[in-house]
């Protein structure tokens, strides 16, 4: 497996946290669990022009089609996909509140949704893309074509400075953050903090807080929580990354990715937001 990624130089770097591509080995049909960030993903898919996601259906699963480049925006629930999706696979990964320089589109439409770039950039500048990616000669000159794209796509919009000032504020506490208190250092009120921040950000601050305490506990989780401590380590993970307790934790478990803590570590891949699924035989294809 090969998976090269860059983290961009300014100004990028303020709204993209890297550009990468994933070239994997070959691998039986099976369903992959992936956990939301809360920060959007643009994905190009180099071995097929499409997309899959999964869904369950009355009778198995169902697949559901579309381009072959989308961006997946902010989730804050689970996606279900396949293995072969991952097998040459190109992207950019946002921050979160991101796209607002490369993309008009307000954020708040593209939470939860895999939007084809054609219908954000331009079909023709879909193509565009796509075909210079698959043309490139190395997996530098991969990075190379989407960090221009990036630049190429630039505009003057910026996030609110409330927003930004947030962000920064949640990522380094996101158990302890009152969002009242940061809009009132804003000086903004809870509720016009919040409608600013859902706009540019795709989901309310609270519900941002909660994934990156979430995430936390997934990238804990993964570094090496010994299977061998049992529920020991889970409550002290909790409690390490600021739930009130073990219970919490599993609330936000379940209604993130699905699952139970328990679940995830015995299911866990090679990368921490990758779950093998356990699914049924029966996948129904459009």
């Amino acid at each position: 497996m090969l998976f090269v990624s860059r983290n961009p130089g300014p100004p990028l770097n303020s709204y993209v946290d890297c550009v990468w591509l994933c070239l994997d080995d070959a691998r039986p049909m099976a369903l992959e669990r992936i956990l939301p960030t809360g920060a959007p993903q643009l994905i190009i898919n180099l071995a097929e022009d499409r997309t899959r996601t999964y869904r369950h259906g009355p009778s198995g699963f169902v697949c559901d089609e579309s381009p072959g480049t989308v961006l997946t925006g902010a989730a804050t629930r689970f996606q279900i996909i396949d293995t072969a999706e991952q097998r040459h696979v190109a992207g950019i990964a946002f921050r979160p509140g991101g796209t607002l320089p490369f993309l008009s589109h307000p954020a708040p439409e593209l939470t939860d949704a895999d939007t084809p770039l054609g219908a954000l950039a331009g079909e023709g500048e879909a193509r565009r893309l796509r075909q210079q990616l698959l043309e490139a000669a190395s997996p530098g000159m991969v990075l190379d074509i989407l960090q221009a794209w990036l630049l190429a796509a630039w505009t003057a919009r910026t996030l609110h400075p409330a927003v930004s000032h947030s962000l920064a504020r949640f990522r380094e506490r996101p158990a302890v953050e009152r969002v009242a208190d940061v809009a009132a250092m804003a000086g903004l009120s809870s509720e016009g903090f919040s409608r600013r921040f859902r706009a540019e950000v795709g989901m309310t601050p609270k519900r941002f807080c909660r994934l990156l305490r979430f995430q936390q506990a997934v990238s804990s989780a993964h570094r090496g929580l010994s299977a061998a401590n049992g529920d020991q380590a889970w409550a002290t993970l909790a409690l390490d990354c600021g739930y009130f307790d073990q219970a919490h934790l599993i609330h936000d478990f379940r209604e993130f990715s699905g699952i139970t803590p328990s679940e995830y570590r015995s299911a866990v891949t090679r990368f921490h937001n990758h779950v093998d699924f356990l699914q049924s035989p029966q996948i129904l294809l459009p």
